[in-house]
C-alpha cells in the first residue's frame, strides 16, 4: 500500500529485483521463453520445455561468395586450406583466385543460375574448390556420397536433375568413371559436354579431376575455359544472387527409403556456420586451425568446415582423403592444429590408438564431437587422454543446416557430457508429445521440433515429404526424442524410430549405451532392438571391448543389474571387433540391425560381417 508519490519508486525496486532474479517477458503473466544466448545461460529461465535463442547479434544477409571476399580482404595471406597427403596448400588469396577462375569455367561449361553439379568423392581440395566456384556461379551443389554405388547414385543424380558430375577416377575402391559409364554407355561416343544419357537425361558434362577419359572433361579444361568474356559475365551475375537462393543439396540416409535431398540456402548454411563458430569461438581465437577429418559431402564437414572457413577466416586442415585415425593425430602434431572434429567414433578410435602418448597434441585447445549421440564416457577420456579441455558437443540435422543446440567451450563437465548444449541463435526449439503435438513440460521425453532461419527449403521435388517433416507452422520435426532443462540445454535421448518397445516398454538405445560405456572393459557399445516372439522386441548389446581385455555376457549383465531398470538389461550381449559404419563414422542401424536379427539363427553370419568373439 503506497502513496502515489511513493508508488513509482516501489515500482522501480520491484522491477530491479525481478531482474535480478531473472529475465522478465514483457512485465507480463506469461510464461518467459526467451534464452539469450551470447553467453551460457546462468539463470533458469524456461517454464515449459519451449525456447527461443535470443542473440544481439544480427542475422547475416549475405551471399557464400559474399563472405568469401570479406574474409579474403582481410586475411589474404593466411592458409586457407592444406591438404596434408597431397601437399597443397592455399592462401585466401589464391583459394579465391582459384575459386573464380573455376567458376567462370563453369559458365563456360554451359551451366546456368540454379542448374546443379553432382561433387562426388573424398576428402580433396577440389571438392572445396568446387564448393564455393559453384555457388559464385549460382549453380546448386549436389553433395554426393563417396560410398554410393551404381543403382545409388544414378538414383541421386536422377532426383535432381544434375547436369553436370565432379568425380576422380577412383578412389580405393570406388571406381567412379566406371560406375558412371555403367549408368551412362552413351558416354563413350559423346564430345565434352553434349552427353545425351537416357537413364540420366539431364546429365551433359562429366568432369574427371585426375585423368583424361572419353567424353570427359579434365578438370584442367574447366580451370582454363574461363575467358574474360565469362568472367565478365561472372561478375554481372554477383548482382543476381540472392542469399535465399538454394545452394546446396544434401542427401539425407535413405536406410528406411529413398534418400531425400534436403536443399538448403545460402542464408540456411552462412548463419549457422557463423553462429555456431561465433559460439566456439572462432571470433575471438586467434588464427585457429581445425583438423577436419569429417567428409566434405556431409553437413559438418562441408558447412562446419567449409563455410566456417569462409565466414571466419579458420584454416582447415585435411589429414587424408579417407579417414584414418593415425593421420588424424599425425596432422594435429604437424600442423599444430588448434581444433579437431570428429564423430564419437573417430574420437574413439584417436583415444584408443596404442601409441597416442607419442603425439604432441599441446597446440590442441577445443574440438567439436557431433554426428551422432555422444557417450559421456567418451567425452571424458577425450578431455583426460588427449587433453583437450574444451571439447564441445554439438547436435542437429541435415535438414537444419545443420546445428540447433551446441554447448559452450566454458561449460562445465557435466554439461559437455550429459548435454548437446543450450539453444541457438536466432533459434527455436520444442518437446512435445509426438502424438498430441502438445508441449511438455521440463524434464519431459518427447520430440524435439525446431524453428528459424536454419531450416531447409525442401526435400528436393518432393512436396510430400516435405509437408511431413515441415507444417504449415514452419516447425521442422527432427523424429530425435530429448528433453530440455529451464537453461535450454537439451539431452538426446534417442530416435523415435530406433526406439524399442519391450513388452509395452519404451527402451531408448542411446540410455543404455552410455551406461555401458562406464563398464572398464568396454571400448564402444552399441544398442539394437531384435525381434521377439514374447516380448515383440529385446535389447541386444554389441560390445566392443578395450584391447587387450577379456569379458563374458554375464559380467556385463550383472554390471547392469542395480543400475539401470530390468527390462532395459540387454538379453543378448554380442562381442565384436568393428561395426558396419557409414562414411560420416556413425554405425549403421540399419545393418546392424538386419545382421543381429539374422545372427540369432546364424552366429556364422556375425562372425562373417563383424568378426564376432561371443
Amino acid at each position: 500500500r503506497c502513496s502515489t508519490v511513493q508508488y513509482i519508486p516501489k515500482l522501480r525496486q520491484f522491477y530491479i529485483l525481478l531482474k535480478l532474479k531473472g529475465p522478465v517477458c514483457n512485465i507480463s503473466m506469461f510464461p518467459c521463453s526467451g534464452i539469450h544466448v551470447d553467453s551460457p545461460p546462468i539463470i533458469p529461465t524456461l517454464t515449459t520445455s519451449y525456447a527461443h535463442g535470443t542473440s544481439s547479434t544480427s542475422l547475416l544477409s549475405a551471399t557464400l561468395g559474399e563472405c568469401l571476399l570479406r574474409t579474403v580482404e582481410r586475411w589474404p595471406d593466411r592458409e586457407a586450406v592444406v591438404f596434408v597427403q597431397d601437399g597443397v596448400r592455399k592462401t585466401f588469396a589464391q583459394f579465391q583466385q582459384e575459386v573464380d577462375q573455376a567458376a567462370a569455367g563453369l559458365l563456360a561449361l554451359g551451366l546456368k543460375k540454379g542448374d546443379r553439379l553432382g561433387m562426388w568423392g573424398p576428402n580433396i581440395y577440389e571438392w572445396i574448390l568446387f564448393q564455393f566456384a559453384t555457388a559464385k556461379a549460382g549453380v546448386i551443389l549436389v553433395s554426393v556420397n563417396p560410398a554410393y554405388q551404381v543403382k545409388e547414385v544414378e538414383l541421386a543424380l536422377r532426383k535432381v536433375g544434375c547436369k553436370a558430375v565432379v568425380c576422380p577416377t577412383q578412389f580405393r575402391t570406388q571406381k567412379y568413371c566406371d560406375m558412371l559409364r555403367q549408368i551412362c554407355p552413351e558416354i563413350e561416343s559423346s564430345s565434352p559436354g553434349h552427353i545425351k544419357s537416357t537413364r540420366l537425361p539431364d546429365l551433359r558434362s562429366v568432369i574427371v579431376l585426375d585423368s583424361r577419359q572419353p567424353g570427359m572433361f579434365h578438370f584442367e579444361d574447366v580451370m582454363q575455359a574461363g575467358s574474360s568474356q565469362f568472367v565478365q559475365q561472372l561478375q554481372d551475375l554477383q548482382k543476381k544472387l540472392l542469399f535465399d537462393d538454394p545452394i546446396n543439396i544434401q542427401f539425407t540416409s535413405g536406410t528406411t527409403g529413398s534418400p531425400k535431398g534436403a536443399t538448403l540456402s545460402h542464408h540456411n548454411i552462412v548463419n549457422n556456420a557463423y553462429f555456431v563458430g561465433k559460439r566456439v569461438g572462432y571470433t575471438w581465437r586467434p588464427n585457429t586451425r581445425i583438423c577436419l577429418p569429417v567428409p566434405l559431402y556431409h553437413c559438418f564437414g562441408s558447412v562446419g568446415g567449409g563455410v566456417c572457413m569462409g565466414v571466419h577466416g579458420t584454416s582447415l586442415i585435411f589429414p587424408s582423403a579417407g579417414y584414418d585415425g593415425k593421420a588424424n593425430l599425425a596432422a594435429l602434431e604437424s600442423e599444430r592444429c588448434t581444433f579437431i572434429y570428429g564423430t564419437p567414433t573417430m574420437y574413439i578410435d584417436m583415444v584408443n590408438q596404442p601409441d597416442l602418448a607419442k603425439y604432441d597434441l599441446s597446440s590442441v585447445e577445443a574440438g567439436i564431437m557431433a554426428g551422432s549421440p555422444c557417450p559421456p564416457e567418451v567425452v571424458k577420456n577425450v578431455i583426460s587422454l588427449m587433453g583437450i579441455k574444451g571439447i564441445i558437443i554439438g547436435y542437429g540435422t541435415t535438414e537444419n543446416s545443420p546445428v540447433t543446440f551446441c554447448s559452450s567451450p566454458t561449460d562445465n563437465l557435466e554439461r559437455k557430457s550429459e548435454t548437446v548444449g543450450y539453444i541457438g541463435d536466432h533459434l527455436e526449439a520444442k518437446i512435445v508429445n509426438p502424438t498430441t503435438g502438445e508441449v511438455l513440460p521440463l524434464g519431459m521425453m518427447g520430440e524435439i521440433m525446431i524453428r528459424g532461419y536454419c531450416v531447409m527449403l525442401e526435400y528436393w521435388g518432393d512436396e510430400a515429404k516435405t509437408q511431413e517433416a515441415i507444417g504449415k507452422d514452419g516447425w521442422y520435426k527432427t523424429g530425435d526424442i530429448g528433453r530440455m532443462d529451464a537453461y535450454s540445454y537439451c539431452r538426446i535421448e534417442g530416435r523415435i524410430k530406433d526406439m524399442i518397445i519391450r513388452g509395452g516398454e519404451n527402451i531408448y538405445p542411446a540410455e543404455i549405451e552410455q551406461f555401458l560405456h562406464t563398464h572398464p572393459k568396454v571400448k564402444e557399445a552399441q544398442v539394437v532392438g531384435v525381434e521377439d516372439a514374447r516380448m515383440g522386441e529385446e535389447v541386444c548389446a554389441c560390445v566392443k571391448l578395450v584391447e587387450g581385455q577379456d569379458c563374458r555376457a554375464e559380467e556385463i549383465k550383472d554390471y547392469c543389474k542395480g543400475q539401470i531398470a530390468r527390462f532395459k538389461i540387454p538379453r543378448y550381449i554380442l562381442f565384436v571387433t568393428s561395426y558396419p559404419l557409414t562414411v560420416t563414422g556413425k554405425v549403421n542401424v540399419f545393418l546392424s540391425n538386419m545382421f543381429i536379427t539374422r545372427s540369432c539363427c546364424s552366429v556364422s553370419t556375425c562372425v562373417e560381417v563383424w568378426g564376432l568373439s561371443g
